[in-house]
């Protein structure tokens, strides 16, 4: 199968587990305008659909992602119909659409889990980054080295410093060096390093859990987590108690405390 037939292959089990595998091997799974559609379009469709609990973005190949394709933007560059600006409106509307992209993972109703076998760099990292949760194998890198070519992680940026410290984040952005799994773990990009053997399974037994859950009551969780952190403290504080009022009349949460009093699973039926 060429390339170019399947960017981004989809796979829904019995427990509402998502695979959507980035299946570009031969570009390194680079983010051209073709594979954000594919991706946006994969992950709008999983919002629609009540079978899908949980979303695991993983990838096929030696590398995760190789952020942009710097090879279709360069050939933009040089486009006869873009010189007048010298490919201003091209790169705008490539960054808009990647931007887009980004922000739809946190905005998305379920959450979603970056599993990371390979080596995952500039807009490759900032999808980990953008990402839920995130595992990667112990021999994956993870670097944001834009600043090498000229060219700083500026959208990366915006994912990578939400996730982990400043000084963190300012020295993989000024140094460009490449960030080891376990040191990615460290700093707080990546949830755990693990064996290449046991990164599936361990993405995967992590997915069933979540999935085990009511999706309504995560529903009102994650937007919340988000919405939260950009605000005061007291603002944090009532936005969540509001959220927390909501929650408590859906049905899910009567259902599940009557349960936990009970000494018994609950029975969800995510509403």
């Amino acid at each position: 199968m060429a390339e170019t037939d399947e960017l981004v292959s989809a796979h829904c089990d019995a427990d509402g587990i998502l695979r959507l595998t980035l299946n570009a091997p031969k570009s390194r799974n680079a983010l051209s305008e073709a594979m954000m559609t594919a991706l946006a379009s994969a992950l709008a469709d999983a919002a629609d659909d009540a079978a899908v609990r949980v979303i695991v973005i993983a990838a096929n190949g030696p590398v995760f992602c190789a952020g942009h394709n710097l090879k279709e933007m360069t050939a933009a560059r040089q486009d006869p119909a873009n010189a007048a600006d010298r490919g201003r409106a091209y790169f705008t509307k490539v960054m808009r659409q990647c931007s887009a992209l980004m922000a739809s993972i946190p905005a998305h109703p379920r959450p979603v889990i970056a599993e990371v076998a390979a080596t995952a760099t500039a807009a490759g990292c900032q999808l980990v980054a953008s990402c839920d949760l995130a595992f990667a194998a112990d021999t994956a890198q993870f670097a944001t080295p834009g600043v090498n070519i000229g060219l700083f992680c500026s959208t990366p940026m915006v994912a990578l410093s939400r996730k982990v410290a400043p000084k963190h984040a300012m020295e993989m952005l000024l140094t460009g060096d490449p960030c080891s799994a376990p040191r990615a773990a460290e700093i707080g990009l990546i949830n755990r390093a693990v064996p290449a053997s046991d990164l599936t399974q361990t993405t995967m037994d992590t997915a069933r859990r979540i999935a085990s859950k009511s999706t309504a009551t995560v529903a009102f969780g994650k937007p919340t987590f988000y919405q939260q952190a950009e605000r005061s403290l007291a603002d944090a504080y009532d936005h969540a108690a509001a959220v927390m009022v909501e929650n408590m009349l859906a049905n899910d949460a009567e259902e599940g405390i009557a349960a936990f009093i009970e000494k018994r699973a609950p029975n969800w039926s995510d509403s």
